[in-house]
């Protein structure tokens, strides 16, 4: 076997079931750092073996038995670890299940979840949840989740070693949290995961609208989610919304990258397939009692799919939608996106106080959409200089430039003779 061909085979093993490998170190030892020096050390010896011996049948148990023993040899060496090496003694002695070396990689549990749970713990930062969400479930490196903060390499790998620093500090546990706690815990999670995919779909900064590794990412973290909690609703319903919204992708932009708003979208360009997921998902996600703001924005987003163009939209249903998910997590910018499917449904006219309404909320202080769709609207009603103004106010504060080269287009349009 050629040693290229066993790099390809560890590349392929590490580039799907990394996060898989990381999740049951780290759960053994309850230690990112050793769990992401084991599994280095793990890759090498692969690399230096399997051209010489063959690929194992099954090269990820293979892996896992490699990466234990290589962290159980680190605490050896070291004293400091003496005592916990006692402890992960005796729970291996207590534990029931067969050990890495003795069943195949398909009997050992997925400790996924232990790790989400641990990344998005209450005691870090929501920028330390995301940041250790990226790197150890989704498998950036440090250099990529630093450039989805848009942060220098060093600042980030800095904010990762602080952030599994107070894990140690505070002796978060490496567990899922029991039934009582899953209610509090499950938001921050889903919350993590519906960021990363924001940032993808629309970039905050930056020279492109979409970042599609990010929004990747996202629903790849959703279905592992959704594998491994089948029965939480607000889990079905966070990744149809990811489904449904992913879905356009294709069309939100042209040939040169430019941004080609939902009413001009070629919708044949929509992915009919992740729709029909997403469709399915959003029943499961809707059926029972109470309903979570994922599963009502994913019927939103479904009910936008399923429309042939933008007039013909249920705009009846999706500000009956708005109000419920209002009543179930009020904020403005819920606000702000019922305003205009009241600007839909009702007329130009209906929209425009409620958005005028929001001028005062702190959340939307720096957020460009609030003065881009009075923009809109304004200019559709023939209110020229207050669109012009409410124009240049959203170009004062858009990061992005294809947004920005958007809301540039439009005020030329009202002001150019």
């Amino acid at each position: 076997m050629t040693g290229q061909r066993a790099a390809r085979s560890v590349e392929a093993v590490f580039r799907e079931d990394r996060s898989r490998l990381l999740a049951l170190l780290a759960a053994r030892f309850a230690d990112l750092d050793l769990a992401e020096e084991a599994a280095s050390e793990a890759i090498e010896t692969a690399l230096e073996r399997w051209p010489r011996d063959g690929v194992p049948d099954k090269p990820l148990a293979w892996m896992l038995t490699t990466a234990r023993r290589k962290a159980i040899d680190r605490i050896r060496r070291d004293r400091a670890y003496a005592e916990r090496l006692a402890v992960l003694q005796v729970e291996s002695d207590r534990a029931t299940a067969p050990a890495p070396d003795e069943a195949g990689f398909d009997d050992i549990p997925d400790e996924r979840l232990r790790l989400f749970f641990t990344c998005c713990h209450p005691v870090l930062s929501p920028e330390a949840r995301t940041a250790l969400t990226l790197r150890f479930l989704a498998g950036l490196t440090t250099p990529e989740v630093a450039r989805a903060f848009l942060v220098p390499t060093t600042t980030m790998a800095q904010r990762i070693v602080r952030a599994k620093r107070k894990i140690r500090s505070a002796r978060i546990p490496f567990r899922v949290p029991g039934p009582d706690e899953l209610p509090a815990r499950l938001p921050s999670v889903l919350r993590v995961v519906y960021l990363v995919f924001t940032e993808g779909y629309a970039a905050s900064s930056g020279d492109d609208l979409l970042r599609p590794d990010l929004a990747d990412e996202a629903v790849r973290l959703a279905r592992i989610l959704h594998r491994l909690l089948p029965r939480e609703r607000e889990v079905t319903g966070l990744l149809a919304l990811l489904l449904l919204t992913d879905a356009r992708r294709a069309a939100r932009t042209d040939a040169d990258g430019n941004q080609v708003l939902l009413e001009d979208q070629d919708r044949g360009l929509w992915d009919a397939d992740l729709i029909a997921e997403g469709q399915r998902l959003v029943v499961r996600a809707l059926t029972g009692p109470g309903v979570g703001p994922y599963a009502v924005q994913a019927a939103i987003a479904a009910l936008h799919d399923e429309a042939p163009d933008v007039a013909s939209t249920d705009w009846p249903q999706i500000v009956a939608l708005y109000d419920v998910l209002l009543r179930i997590e009020p904020s403005p910018l819920v606000a702000l996106n019922r305003a205009m499917a009241i600007a839909m449904r009702d007329g130009l006219e209906a929209g425009l106080p409620l958005l005028d309404a929001l001028a005062g909320a702190a959340e939307l202080r720096d957020y460009h959409l609030l003065p881009a769709a009075r923009a809109e609207l304004l200019g559709r009603l023939g209110r020229t200089s207050e669109a012009a103004a409410a124009y240049r106010a959203a170009l004062a504060l858009v990061g992005n430039e294809p947004e920005r080269a958007t809301l540039a287009r439009r005020l030329a349009e009202l002001t150019d003779p």
